[in-house]
């Protein structure tokens, strides 16, 4: 009962109808109390994606003045929201440096890293000016020199600071209670009105709700904006490369849990398909069950997310039966018998429909039947399978393999030395394959 309440709660919250309602009730709250329109931007001085949203964000302030942008130096909240922070940073300043090159942003050359005395003295400054009105382009700057490894940029701004770096800790934990406080736990985030937006990714959503509400002083798309965009934009070759049939396989490390694994599975066999690539999908359990805990704002904050960019990408979502234990298991070993009948991408399409958009529950045998009718399967013979044991080294092999390309999350891509984290990176997976074809055959588009 339990579960199932969880599920209509999920589906309301992420119904179209309650989200207008809300944020019409939200507007009209805040007309009504003659309150400013106003952007709380929580930034971390060394977090590369901070950098690039800062980037992004000094153009869109130009634009719409109509809003306060409310800047807080800040830190990532730690402990079970950040299950694997020595590899998390790495591979954040990885991820960040190929976006950076992808976007024409300045960045650190490659193979090097912040100097650690930038850091001090930049936290030192930004401490001391956090309350002065020019605090946004201060921290912008102060971002840019930092990741562009800038000492003489760095000199400039910092002048002869007077805070101590003890009270910049004292104000980087004020700000991280009120993180908290609003609802979220990372950094390189946006809040406003009463929703979240994490990184440069997600800006254009923003910049969406501006433009529906008339903010826009132009009436025209922000230039670097519209770049962005276009950047991110997932292009396909004409013909299949001919050098993409010695490429290895493409690996997509899987949870039948993760929303984000599920929006991301058909666009991923596109990409297999366009490329003529074989596409092999290594399922993990989900973290909750490999000892990497998922606290409740952050399981919000990826529904949520998810649920927007499903209808981005016009993927059914919004009806959930969350599949964790059993019903997490029971897929594994599912997709493992689907596997040996030829079956799996049939089954994966059917099960991820079924679990992200229709709330069928797989832990029972009546939801896994639907399942497995759906999938072309012979019930009988699959539900024989779901007793079996194989699996479990199958998916411990696959964790640590995963483990051993420096990535923990799903869906997470390989291939070649090629390590993608994020549904959301679709694009760049595109973009890496395309460049391992180098002779020019099988032009995007």
């Amino acid at each position: 009962m339990k579960q199932k309440l969880l599920s209509l709660y999920v589906q309301i919250i992420l119904d179209k109808r309650f989200i207008t309602l809300r944020r019409s009730l939200t507007e009209f709250r805040r007309k009504l109390t003659f309150k400013k329109r106003v952007v709380s931007v929580f930034l971390q001085l060394d977090d590369p994606y901070s950098y690039l949203l800062s980037y992004y964000l000094e153009h869109v302030i130009t634009r719409y003045k109509k809003v306060e942008f409310r800047f807080y130096l800040c830190q990532a909240l730690s402990g079970d929201y950040t299950p694997q922070p020595g590899m998390l940073a790495d591979y954040a300043l990885a991820d960040c440096a190929a976006l950076a090159n992808e976007f024409g942003v300045p960045f650190l050359d490659a193979g090097s890293t912040p100097a650690v005395e930038y850091r001090r003295a930049l936290l030192d400054f930004l401490g001391e000016e956090h309350d002065e009105k020019d605090f946004s382009e201060t921290f912008i700057k102060a971002l840019s020199a930092y990741w562009r490894g800038d000492p003489e940029g760095v000199a400039r701004i910092v002048g002869r600071a007077q805070a101590e770096l003890s009270e910049t800790n004292v104000l980087i934990g004020q700000n991280q209670l009120l993180l908290r406080k609003m609802g979220h736990y990372n950094c390189a985030t946006m809040h406003y009105a009463g929703e979240w937006y994490w990184g440069v990714d997600r800006l254009h959503y923003l910049i969406e709700r501006f433009d529906q509400q008339g903010l826009n002083r132009y009436k025209e798309p922000i230039p670097e904006l519209a770049s962005l965009q276009q950047a991110m934009q997932s292009k396909m070759p004409v013909t299949k490369p001919v050098k993409a049939a010695s490429l290895p396989p493409l690996e997509m490390y899987y949870s039948f849990r993760s929303p984000y694994a599920y929006l991301a599975l058909e666009r991923t066999y596109e990409i297999a398909d366009a490329f003529g690539l074989k596409l092999e999908v290594k399922p993990v359990l989900p973290m909750v069950m490999r000892g990497l805990k998922v606290p409740r704002p952050k399981l919000l904050y990826i529904v949520n997310d998810a649920n927007r960019e499903a209808e981005r990408l016009e993927v059914p979502f919004g009806k959930i039966a969350d599949s964790l234990g059993n019903g997490a298991e029971r897929c594994i070993a599912a997709f493992y018998y689907a596997k040996s009948e030829g079956s799996e991408r049939e089954f994966l399409l059917a099960v991820g429909q079924a679990v992200f958009a229709e709330a069928i529950d797989v832990a029972t045998d009546e939801g896994m039947e639907i399942v497995a009718e759906r999938s072309g399967l012979f019930w009988p013979d699959l539900k024989e399978a779901l007793e079996k044991e194989e699996w479990r080294a199958w998916a411990q092999a696959n964790r640590e393999a995963l483990t051993e390309a420096g990535l923990w999350g799903v869906p997470s891509f390989l291939i070649g030395d090629v390590a993608i984290w994020g549904q959301d990176r679709d694009w760049l997976l595109a973009r890496k394959i395309e460049d391992m074809c180098h002779d020019g055959e099988g032009i995007i588009v």
